[in-house]
């Protein structure tokens, strides 16, 4: 006889678009397992301090089509401290925890892989970030629909630009790796896009150009990653979160490179930063596909003790992959990409 295993789910890190279908998939698979599953609230805080809610057919057969999480998120770091990780440890026996599915990006999935290596918990997980920059998956959901929304604003700018004669700046999120403006620069067709694989980017040759297609098109688009190295920027102290990132709201990325680009050019510039508009509404068809089918791969996953993998998409298959893999190197832009990008700077 089959022994029902309590299984607990948790969202960490910033929402998006395809984790309430990447939940779904995985309570509906794991219902073919008799699994009873354990909502955990606010990601890892969830585990930390014991709040769950409860997650069942009921709680997730409506929402395919819900942006956010309903387990809510946090960017909580249980390792910042001994009793973090002693408080998930105690939680995780209070509340009868067979295994544990952890839906998140490189943090959220970096402590589930070291839950699993350091204190042998079963952790499965599934990736999920809008930047797209986890190793071991071709894609994560999340990133269509941002792109999509950002390729929309980008296309809206450019519009208004036109009719007023003026350069625009759209800037999207991306920390790290700049798949989204990437993807939103060549898909909206902008003049140019700057990333944050660019260490030093080439702002003489970006004015220079702007100038000879503004002549031509009396309108120009620049797209910008949140994290780009700006023209003068210093090595300024900046705040930090708990897993040690800086903390990008305060950069003002699009006002500065406003500024920058109407005093080189003389050109009038406006710009706009979408900022978590690219979080929210329905996810696209490509992200409710893909986040039902790792939540489905995750319970699979448990249901045969594959601890310390995760559910990746490797061409059209969603097969499992060590956790490790996927947390050990940034998934970045690559050369072959930008060579791509530049074919389309004319």
């Amino acid at each position: 006889m089959t022994v029902s295993k309590t299984v607990g789910v948790l969202t960490g890190g910033g929402d998006c678009p395809g984790l309430n279908p990447a939940i779904r998939g995985c309570v509906f698979r794991g219902l073919d397992h008799d699994f009873r599953f354990v909502g955990l609230s606010d990601g890892w805080k969830g585990l930390m301090k014991g709040l769950t809610v409860p997650l069942g057919l009921e709680q997730v057969e409506n929402v395919y089509n819900k942006g956010g999480t309903i387990l809510g998120t946090s960017r909580t770091n249980p390792f910042k401290s001994a009793e973090g990780v002693d408080s998930c440890l105690e939680n995780w026996k209070m509340l009868g925890l067979d295994a544990l599915v952890a839906m998140g990006g490189e943090d959220t999935l970096g402590v589930a892989t070291r839950l699993y290596t350091e204190h042998g918990l079963n952790v499965v997980g599934v990736p999920k970030t809008m930047d797209n920059d986890l190793s071991a998956t071709d894609f994560t959901f999340g990133f269509d629909t941002s792109v999509t929304v950002a390729v929309d604003a980008a296309e809206r700018l450019v519009d208004t630009g036109r009719s007023h004669r003026r350069v625009m700046v759209l800037e999207v999120m991306g920390r790290h790796a700049g798949w989204v403006a990437l993807y939103t620069g060549i898909a909206s067709g902008a003049d140019w896009t700057l990333l944050p694989e660019e260490e030093s980017p080439d702002y003489k040759a970006m004015v220079e150009h702007l100038v000879k297609v503004y002549a031509r098109k009396k309108v120009a688009l620049v797209v910008a990653s949140e994290g780009i190295a700006l023209p003068g920027a210093g090595d300024e102290e900046e705040e930090l979160d708990e897993f040690g990132h800086m903390i990008l709201k305060k950069r003002g990325v699009a006002e500065q490179l406003t500024s920058f680009i109407e005093a080189e050019t003389g050109i009038e510039t406006r710009s706009a930063v979408i900022g978590h508009i690219q979080r929210g509404g329905s996810p696209t068809l490509f992200d409710r596909m893909l986040g039902m089918r790792v939540g489905v791969c995750a319970a699979d996953l448990v249901a045969e003790a594959r601890w310390g993998h995760m559910a990746a998409l490797r061409g059209n298959d969603v097969v499992g992959v060590p956790l490790e893999e996927a947390t050990g190197k940034l998934k970045v832009v690559t050369p072959e990409w930008m060579r791509l990008l530049e074919v389309f700077s004319k």
